[in-house]
């Protein structure tokens, strides 16, 4: 079957003059556009192509590969608002349309959007909607505690940012969590530090416990080493001057710099660390 806003791996069946036909293993066929078409191939020769409706409303494949497919999430540029909508820029040369009725807010020429992908029943076109937490559900968890996740930036909140996990939950790190700048778009990696009641996800870039301890320790050696041995923070510095320098909270340096003691690789003076 071949399906739309999806790759499909599909074999060229014929030539016409407006491109070549390609067709899955039901039968299904699918027109790929002279503009698309490899300079040299063969009848049968299977290709990966992403599927769409073109504007006439017919299925077509096209080899450029869009910046998200159907059920994912990402940060889009608009390209132009009209009187039915906004059309962003997803790599391809239609635009991906995103209704008024699916925009948090009102989108504008030149903006950035995070934005959802999905399959509008009602037209059987593939649209965009800027209401992610909508394709979001944590009535049924997937992810447990303790467990590294993938994350995207959502949007900010009064205690932190919001984050969507796994392409399935929305979560949230705290900002006493947050130790390097975030935008909206970001992809990244985390941990989930606790799941409270009502299935709420507390998301940290960082791992939970002592299992925060080795890499936060190898952070502190490998800037040991990139500044000729010494680093001038102690025990008493600031969390801010801790932050601004290692990315880390106080609380994780001084279980890392505990543990570098221990096994005799730095020695702690009143004016900083020093390598062994």
């Amino acid at each position: 079957m071949i399906k739309l806003g999806e790759i499909n791996t599909l074999e060229i069946l014929r030539e016409s003059e407006h491109g070549v036909y390609l067709i899955d293993d039901e039968d299904n066929q699918v027109l790929l556009p002279n503009r698309y078409v490899p300079e040299e191939f063969k009848i049968w020769e299977k290709l990966d192509v992403f599927v769409y409706l073109d504007n006439e409303q017919r299925p077509v494949a096209t080899t450029d590969m869009p910046y998200i497919k159907i059920n994912e999430f990402a940060l889009l540029r608009c390209n132009q608002v009209t009187d039915y909508g906004a059309f962003l820029d997803w790599g391809l040369v239609k635009e991906l349309f995103c209704p008024f009725s699916e925009q948090a807010f009102k989108m504008k020429q030149g903006g950035w959007y995070l934005v959802h992908c999905y399959l509008d029943e009602k037209t059987d076109r593939l649209v965009a909607s800027s209401k992610t937490n909508r394709f979001l559900d944590n009535n049924e968890l997937t992810v447990s505690e303790f467990e590294e996740v993938d994350l995207i930036v959502s949007h900010p909140s009064d205690i932190g940012v919001n984050v969507i996990v796994n392409k399935k939950h929305i979560g949230l790190i705290y900002k006493d969590s947050i130790f390097k700048d975030l935008s909206v778009g970001d992809k990244l990696k985390g941990i989930v530090k606790k799941i409270r009641p009502g299935n709420k996800l507390d998301i940290t870039l960082g791992q939970v416990g002592y299992r925060n301890i080795e890499p936060n320790a190898d952070r502190i050696m490998k800037a040991l080493q990139d500044d000729n041995g010494f680093l001038n923070l102690t025990d008493k510095s600031s969390p801010e001057a801790i932050k601004d320098t290692l990315q880390m909270s106080k609380k994780n340096f001084k279980k890392a710099i505990g543990t570098l003691y221990k096994k005799r690789l730095i020695e702690l003076k009143s004016d900083g660390i020093y390598l062994l």
